[in-house]
């Protein structure tokens, strides 16, 4: 019963006039598939007078006999929702979605509200109302609807008998309204007193009366019979809409034509939703039927049984829809009010407390900033520990506190053993592993204006006190290179920082080519939005190590490792300088002393894995841009996989990124060793003459050709080289 009871009130959304025949047929099928009987569609049909013929539904009703693929209750609801009705549904919450306050868009206090009483016109001149009302509604040219037949339903409510006529103009109307001498029936046709008569109030196509010949999405109907019209007259003023003709129904409601000037019917549902709601929190109980844009309305200039329906006024409120959504934002935009400085001079609320000590404040935002092989997700998780366990963070102490690692970029399995793999390395212990959550999103990430809410919903209760999302090249909305677009993108950030009240950190790439003669605000890739907008911006440049550099780590490295082993298996403290603990020479030779075959392998085997990772090493500087703190020196790194470690010795210091170097600098180290140029030349010159001739003494002539290079040029390497001698034109070797 319940079921049939809702299907019934969704048909009171469907005119069947406005449908064409196998449309007709449908519902008569889905009525009799969910159980309805013959006299339910009867009823509903009898509407439509220009087409009703008494008997054909029975007849038509008696040939559905069923099939594999029903015409169910759903094509019902398809329509009624096609003809205006707005299903109660919960969503998933959107940016666009409002968590609504109950003081949202609320500009009407009930409790003040003076009623405006309406009374009906004393001269009655029912053409001049007409064409008034077709005047501010419609251009000469377009069509307008109207209905003036009507019948009484079986709650005794007179409604609309058809489809109406739809095939005249504005202007046409108005042209015979002008010379019909009062009598308007001439005009639109006769109406029933009793019932009173009705017009579209957005413009048609002349095809027909459906959502689909609107031809323009003009106007939107609010309607409610819930309280005295001397109230919703003040209301409607006091909200001041836009509306463009009030019209009196002649019983309890009044029709308020409102403007939303829409593009589609897309955009004309989104207006008519924000409007209706609007009305409802100031207290209009909006009859939800009338959201279609074909609808009917009351026509002024006819009778209502004893009373009018007439207009009550028009063009009041504001001019357009744009400029009264602009005021209602206004009104309930949740913006604080400007304050006075000398009212908090001697009170200055507190600052947000530091979560990386001379960094970064706790519910504020940062950004790292590098190329790509900068190890930047290592560095995102060595903060993410950092934070977790109250360590410091390369140089920079950090509040503990719990933290979300958003994984955009790694598999579930890869992202999980870093973290450990990272914690080992660093040498910390996890003691406040429940301090992290990894929210893996690989193939699930979406854009961030879609997961904001998302984040925000499921961080909600955790307190977290920074989430870290990396990359966010995975979440970009719109196109990098817009200001305006990326300027929209960074506010996602700004609403998770608001919405939770924990720091939001993230990690964008360089643009492509060379970027050490760049500043560092400049070298992310895209908009220069992303650089200005974090209060923390740290940005990683690659150094170009020498090979004296690399050697001289190999060298640190290899004393390392024999440290490590003799801590391991003696005791030897007291045994070396301070200068031979430094000297890879002076180590091996110690260790070659004390230790027998088998522990000399053991230690070269260690050895060669730390030299080999020292070869694996590249080298960075940090760079920042703060809002809240002063700049600091760079920092130089060691990206050693898989974790960054300070330049503690000071070897990076010096060495500038290849674009900041002079020309003079950069041509002087390509400019090879003069050592290094003989010992090219001579092997140049034994090859050569090992090629030349199939291995016997080649001749000074073919040889030269070989080369590449004069018969002088070779005399002179031949005499530079000192293996070699030269007899009866031939080139041999010494003995």
């Amino acid at each position: 019963m319940e079921q049939k009871t809702s299907l019934l009130e969704l048909m009171e959304y469907i005119h069947p006039a406005e449908l064409d025949y196998q449309e007709w047929v449908n519902v008569g099928m889905a009525l009799k598939h969910e159980g309805y009987s013959v006299s339910d569609w009867d009823h509903w049909s009898r509407q439509d007078s220009g087409r009703y013929h008494t008997g054909e539904c029975e007849r038509k009703w008696n040939t559905f006999r069923g099939n594999a693929s029903p015409v169910t209750g759903g094509t019902i609801f398809q329509m009624a929702v096609d003809h205006g009705f707005v299903p109660e549904r919960g969503h998933e919450i959107d940016w666009e979605d409002s968590i609504a306050k109950d003081s949202d868009r609320v500009v009407v206090d009930g409790n003040w509200i003076e009623e405006r009483e309406v009374h009906e016109p004393v001269t009655w001149n029912p053409v001049s109302q007409l064409i008034q009302y077709l005047e501010i509604l419609f251009e000469p040219g377009e069509n307008v609807g109207y209905v003036t037949k009507s019948w009484k339903n079986e709650k005794g409510k007179y409604v609309p008998q058809d489809r109406g006529n739809y095939d005249r103009t504005a202007g046409q109307l108005i042209k015979a309204l002008s010379e019909c001498d009062g009598d308007i029936g001439s005009v639109f046709g006769d109406y029933d007193p009793e019932g009173g008569a009705w017009i579209r109030f957005n413009p048609l196509d002349g095809q027909g009366v459906r959502n689909e010949n609107v031809s323009d999405f003009r106007y939107a109907l609010v309607e409610s019979d819930g309280m005295e019209v001397s109230k919703q007259n003040a209301i409607l003023r006091e909200l001041e809409l836009p509306i463009a003709c009030l019209v009196h129904s002649g019983k309890k409601s009044l029709h308020a034509i409102v403007r939303v000037e829409a593009a589609d019917y897309t955009e004309y549902r989104k207006r008519v939703d924000y409007l209706y709601d609007v009305c409802q929190k100031n207290g209009i109980k909006v009859d939800t039927q009338n959201r279609n844009p074909s609808r009917l309305s009351r026509m002024p200039g006819v009778m209502r049984g004893e009373h009018k329906q007439f207009l009550v006024d028009t063009n009041i409120g504001k001019e357009s829809w744009n400029e009264w959504q602009e005021w209602m934002e206004s009104i309930n935009d949740d913006l604080p009010d400007p304050e006075g400085l000398d009212s908090v001079w001697d009170n200055l609320p507190d600052l947000s407390p530091c979560l990386i000590e001379g960094i970064l404040r706790k519910g504020h935002k940062m950004l790292i900033a590098g190329p790509s092989k900068a190890g930047k997700s290592f560095l995102q998780i060595e903060l993410c520990i950092a934070i977790a366990e109250g360590k410091k963070w390369l140089q920079w102490q950090c509040a503990q506190g719990r933290v979300m690692y958003v994984n955009l970029e790694l598999d579930r399995a890869s992202c999980l053993h870093r973290f450990k793999d990272v914690y080992t390395s660093l040498g910390i212990r996890p003691d406040s592993l429940r301090n992290i959550d990894i929210w893996n999103l690989r193939g699930k990430s979406v854009p961030m204006d879609k997961l904001a809410p998302k984040l925000i919903r499921r961080a909600s209760k955790k307190d977290y006190t920074a989430i870290i999302i990396d990359p966010i090249y995975k979440v970009i909305t719109g196109d990098e290179n817009s200001a305006d677009q990326m300027a929209t993108f960074c506010n996602q950030f700004d609403k998770v920082c608001t919405e939770l009240g924990c720091a939001v950190i993230y990690c964008h790439h360089h643009s492509k080519g060379s970027q050490g003669g760049k500043k560092s605000m400049d070298r992310a890739s895209g908009s220069g939005v992303f650089a200005r907008d974090p209060d923390a911006l740290l940005d990683l440049i690659e150094l170009e190590t020498t090979e004296a550099l690399l050697k001289q780590e190999e060298n640190k490295a290899t004393c390392q490792a024999c440290k490590e082993y003799l801590d391991a298996h003696f005791k030897w403290q007291d045994d070396l300088s301070q200068d031979d603990l430094c000297s890879s020479v002076q180590m091996l030779s110690y260790c070659k002393k004390y230790l027998d075959k088998w522990q000399m392998n053991a230690l070269q085997n260690h050895i060669d894995t730390a030299v080999a990772a020292v070869k694996n090493m590249t080298a960075w500087r940090i760079e920042g841009t703060l809002r809240e703190f002063p700049k600091f020196e760079p920092v130089n790194l060691w990206f050693k996989y898989p974790v960054h470690r300070i330049d503690e010795s000071d070897s990076l210091k010096d060495i500038q990124p290849d674009t900041d170097k002079p020309a003079w600098q950069k041509a002087m180290e390509k400019r090879k060793p003069k050592e290094q140029k003989k010992e090219e030349r001579m092997k140049s010159l034994e090859t050569a003459v090992e090629a030349t001739n199939f291995g016997n003494p080649p001749a000074l002539k073919e040889l030269a050709q070989y080369m590449g290079i004069s018969e002088r040029s070779l005399r002179d390497r031949i005499k530079e080289h000192g293996g070699f001698y030269i007899q009866d034109g031939e080139v041999r070797k010494k003995t």
